[in-house]
């Protein structure tokens, strides 16, 4: 037997077969049955080696937590001594602090649940504000953050001459960038004063947009809005086009079709979350920082 093994969930077997085929290790799949009530049975690979990557991204998050909290222990029965968790996307990261009296701070409860399960814990381009590193995210744990961001800024380089890369917000300025620096692109941010889940206001930075190829940069794309926000303002100042490209394409129900419906031409994101728009690959990415730890 290998002494690595890449475990993953047939909903993300591209991602998965890319990332161990870059990593020359063996792949199996997670088998789930779900019942009639909702329970899951999951079933693992008889014996395990002694070193486990899990891939598990956590967009809709609910259920893949309760998956990972019955596969980690049981992985371990199976003989794995190692578990390192790859999960490009980390779900709950947004609420780290509470901001009314009672609020759950699920970023602290849910790191403590995956650094209870696993030795280490990778992911790229995590929501992080008031707590900003991995280390202080998981404590006595190795984690590490990747960034798809200098990807993205390499993808656009190639599609466009002479884009300007602007970020919706100013949340999104690490990410925009980065994505700018390695390709000597033009780019600014916005500035942005949420209203709601689905009402923003937004400002774009005072840049000469008049005839020039747009393309705002993100790490997530959930509801839409502050890029529909951001591609109706870059549109009315003279854009001669508006693209989007983000790390992680989560567009939930509408919220694609409304993007284009706004005006925004072509939707690039990484395969960090399976969607129809991926167009750039972080498992190379991915592959290199685990041969690392």
């Amino acid at each position: 037997m290998s002494e690595q093994m890449l475990l993953a969930f047939d909903d993300e077997a591209p991602l998965a077969q890319a990332l161990a085929q870059a990593l020359g290790v063996p792949l199996a799949f997670v088998q789930r049955h779900r019942f009639p009530d909702g329970e899951l049975r999951l079933r693992l690979p008889g014996t395990l080696p002694s070193r486990v990557l899990m891939l598990r991204g956590l967009q809709q998050p609910n259920e893949k937590l309760t998956e990972l909290l019955l596969c980690a222990p049981a992985a371990r029965e199976l003989g794995a001594r190692e578990l390192i968790l790859v999960s490009p996307y980390l779900a709950y990261m947004r609420q780290d602090m509470a901001f009314t009296p009672g609020e759950v701070v699920s970023q602290r409860h849910v790191a403590a649940l995956l650094g209870g399960l696993f030795d280490a814990v990778l992911t790229v381009d995590p929501h992080l504000h008031r707590v900003t590193s991995m280390e202080a995210l998981f404590p006595g744990r190795r984690g590490l953050a990747l960034s798809a961001a200098p990807l993205l800024g390499e993808w656009v380089a190639r599609q466009l001459d002479r884009p300007i890369l602007i970020g919706p917000d100013e949340e999104a300025a690490q990410w925009v960038q980065a994505a700018a620096q390695g390709q000597g692109l033009e780019h600014g941010m916005g500035c942005k004063r949420r209203l709601g889940d689905r009402e923003v206001v937004l400002e774009l930075p005072p840049l000469e947009l008049g005839g020039r190829a747009v393309v705002l940069l993100d790490d997530v794309a959930s509801t839409g809005q502050t890029l529909i926000a951001a591609a109706t303002q870059a549109l009315a100042r003279g854009a001669a086009s508006v693209d989007v490209a983000v790390t992680h394409a989560l567009f939930v129900g509408d919220a694609l079709a409304q993007l284009h419906a706004a005006g925004v031409r072509h939707v690039w994101s990484t395969d960090a979350v399976p969607h129809p728009s991926n167009a750039v690959s972080v498992a190379p990415l991915l592959a290199q920082a685990v041969a690392g730890l």
